[in-house]
């Protein structure tokens, strides 16, 4: 192997690394809930609705947040967009760790999904896909998804261990904050000085005109092409769906933690740790295996998300009709852990059928930006229509309700893949 092509493989994984560091932390404060739900609504005097209600408000925020990244992300350096995401984050956490009203916990969490979803996810997107030719996608989404998982749940446990060590108490719930908080902000200042630029378009590939506008008038012109092809284009807006279809069973994974705790009297301390593992720690364990299926089994990651729609969605009906009362606490903890390791296996390869589908590399910023406004769309709104369910209905009623509703997404999801692969094999 060639000194120069050595050096540019490492250098592909180190700025691998960096944007797994990012992606792994950026999101604790906006997900308190995962490792904190029953202490946000112990100490912060929060209900099933008001928490997923600040969920759902922003996701809205995120969904035109990421329409507007639609234009930024082939716009604006990674250099520049990735370190303002994460810094600005450990601002709003330490706004969050004084307990404020709940008016402005809602705000705090619009700003949280504005430099989440609209700053950083979508270019770290769009970096993945390019550090990979064709027949990695699969598998760098994977371990994109996998070293997330580790990421979050070392950070997870460490704001756990913190919560504890004081006494389970509302100091203890600041300080797990203010630790959320400070982590990516010192990530974000390391990203700072090790991510590159984005390369600068070759100047040779057009002609010179007497009346050539400006760089940025030229930027703003590709940028702005970019958007207008990917809204023509029927196959992102079909793979964007199929993300909406798993992002919405997705939604209903964090209410297998108080579904537990209800049904199975789940001890205070054991929903803290269950949390951390189905939230996170699933990661490690659904990303490389969706993505080694994907690339080295079937080939297609549109046909794994058929097969694995099906499998979620006959466990979610089946699990919504069990006998609860008189099962063991460790069947239950299991078959919501199974259920969550798949569909996060699904979410890891969710965007990898962007190259199965033959979208142009050259609008990948705003096909991801795309992807990631329909896809992530459900947690404008699901968040509070489950959270509402649950405070309507009393006892494991809502629960059911709750599951027969993700298992009628995973059907749709189904079909949908269906058809995509239809259109695969049409392209041919």
């Amino acid at each position: 192997m060639s000194q120069t092509k050595k050096g540019t493989i490492e250098k592909k994984w180190i700025s691998f690394g960096i944007l797994m560091l990012g992606a792994g932390t950026i999101y604790k404060l906006g997900f308190l809930k995962d490792a904190f739900y029953v202490p946000m609504q112990e100490f912060m005097g929060l209900s099933h609705t008001q928490i997923g209600t600040a969920m759902s408000i922003a996701g809205l925020i995120s969904t035109f947040g990421f329409l507007a990244s639609i234009y930024l992300t082939d716009r604006v350096s990674k250099k520049i967009m990735i370190p303002l995401s994460l810094i600005s984050i450990c601002v709003c956490g330490i706004w969050l760790s004084t307990f404020p009203s709940y008016p402005v916990f809602l705000f705090i969490y619009c700003l949280l999904a504005v430099c989440a979803d609209m700053l950083y996810w979508p270019t770290m997107l769009k970096t993945v896909r390019l550090l990979g030719n064709e027949d990695e996608q699969g598998r760098m989404f994977g371990i994109m998804e996998a070293g997330r998982g580790l990421m979050d749940t070392v950070i997870a446990f460490g704001a756990l261990g913190i919560f504890s060590a004081m006494g389970s108490t509302a100091t203890g719930l600041k300080m797990a904050i203010l630790f959320y908080s400070v982590v990516p902000g010192i990530i974000g200042i390391v990203m700072y000085f090790l991510l590159e630029p984005d390369a600068a378009p070759d100047a040779n590939t057009a002609k010179v005109s007497d009346s050539q506008q400006t760089d940025a008038s030229n930027a703003n012109k590709r940028a702005w092409e970019g958007v207008m092809r990917a809204l023509k284009n029927k196959n992102i807006w079909l793979v964007s769906f199929n993300v909406f279809f798993v992002y919405s069973v997705y939604c209903g994974l964090t209410y297998f933690i108080p579904f537990l705790e209800e049904a199975y009297a789940l001890p205070a301390a054991m929903v803290g740790v269950y949390g951390i593992i189905n939230q996170y720690g699933l990661k490690m364990l659904g990303g490389p295996v969706g993505g080694f299926i994907t690339d080295k089994v079937l080939h297609s990651a549109t046909k794994y998300l058929q097969i694995a729609f099906v499998i979620v969605g006959v466990i979610l009906a089946v699990f919504s009709l069990l006998p609860h009362q008189s099962m063991g606490i460790f069947l239950g903890m299991a078959i919501t852990l199974c259920i969550s390791a798949c569909v996060y296996s699904m979410r890891a390869i969710f965007f990898a059928p962007m190259d199965e589908v033959h979208v142009p590399r050259e609008i990948t910023g705003s096909a991801m930006s795309m992807g990631s406004f329909i896809g992530y769309l459900p947690g404008a709104f699901m968040y509070a229509v489950y959270g509402g369910i649950l405070d309507k209905f009393d006892g494991l009623t809502g629960y059911r309700i709750v599951y027969i509703i993700m298992a009628v997404f995973a059907a749709g999801g189904f079909l949908l893949s269906t058809y995509i692969l239809k259109t695969i094999k049409q392209g041919k």
